[in-house]
């Protein structure tokens, strides 16, 4: 079996704090799936987010929710278009709140710029130049 879509389901503590922030980045809330307990963040056709209530995600799992700012849980990678793009990002989400979490690195053929989102939840933003590519 191959999966279709992906969804990745993240607990935050304030979901309309969350959902002004990723909206405010310029990211896509889909409203269809989207209500007072959970939002559903569209990065791409197959791509999603869910941003659940720390109490609506307890409900899925048994274990613990992890407190990301002592533990990291995941690092999410999202392709930008151009380097640009991720300045412009990780701008935007600076003025936003969010704490960078580590400074730009650029590769030549790589470059790459992350912050942690108002929860701790670690984003990480990639800008592949293919012309570059070591051989």
């Amino acid at each position: 079996m191959m999966a279709t879509k992906v969804f990745i389901n993240l607990p935050v503590k304030d979901i309309e704090k969350s959902k002004f922030f990723f909206s405010n980045l310029g990211f896509h809330i889909n409203d269809q799936i989207s209500d007072e307990l959970a939002i559903c963040i569209s990065f791409s056709e197959n791509i999603f987010v869910m941003l659940l209530t720390e109490d609506y995600f307890k409900s899925f799992t048994r274990k613990n929710i992890a407190d990301t700012k002592a533990f990291s849980e995941v690092i999410i990678s999202l392709e930008a278009k151009s380097k640009q793009e991720i300045q412009n990002i990780i701008k935007k989400a600076k003025q936003l709140g969010a704490h960078i979490y580590t400074e730009a690195e650029d590769y030549a053929w790589l470059y790459q710029h992350s912050f942690a989102d108002l929860d701790g939840h670690h984003w990480e933003f990639i800008f592949i130049d293919k012309k570059l590519l070591p051989s």
